[in-house]
């Protein structure tokens, strides 16, 4: 087959994007819709491997599909999206530090936790509740 005329599942062996998500991207603006063949299939030509790359990487950056449609909108229009890219990947990278933050704090918890187990005084379970040991008094 030729490349400028793949399928969905042509597409797809490409790309290693799954078919259905190939089909959601299109329904959501991500993705052009493709002019279809007689027989009414979707044929994708190389700017859709490009463009599926470009939403590929853009995921592993950790942005999420409404922002990568915008960038995508920015790179429609021929200009670099790079400036653009930068304020979401500022603002990604905050959003981590920000979970990062709250996860230590948890793990830090959860080590107390752990580091008051097993226990004589275990109390009963509550359903629905968990909560650890009171600290040992010490004789």
């Amino acid at each position: 087959m030729d490349s400028g005329q793949m399928t969905v599942a042509g597409l797809s062996q490409r790309t290693g994007v799954p078919g259905d998500s190939i089909r959601y991207y299109e329904r959501v603006g991500l993705l052009p819709k493709p002019p279809r063949s007689e027989a009414g299939y979707r044929r994708y030509g190389e700017d859709a491997v490009d463009r599926l790359r470009f939403i590929q990487g853009a995921q592993r950056l950790g942005l999420r599909l409404r922002e990568i449609g915008d960038l995508l909108m920015i790179r429609d229009t021929g200009k670099c999206p790079c400036g653009d890219a930068a304020v979401l990947l500022r603002d990604r990278m905050d959003e981590i530090d920000t979970e990062m933050s709250r996860l230590e704090k948890l793990r830090v918890e959860l080590d107390q936790m752990v580091k008051q187990l097993p226990s004589q005084d275990c109390p009963d379970p509550v359903p629905g509740v968990w909560r650890p040991p009171l600290p040992m008094a010490t004789a």
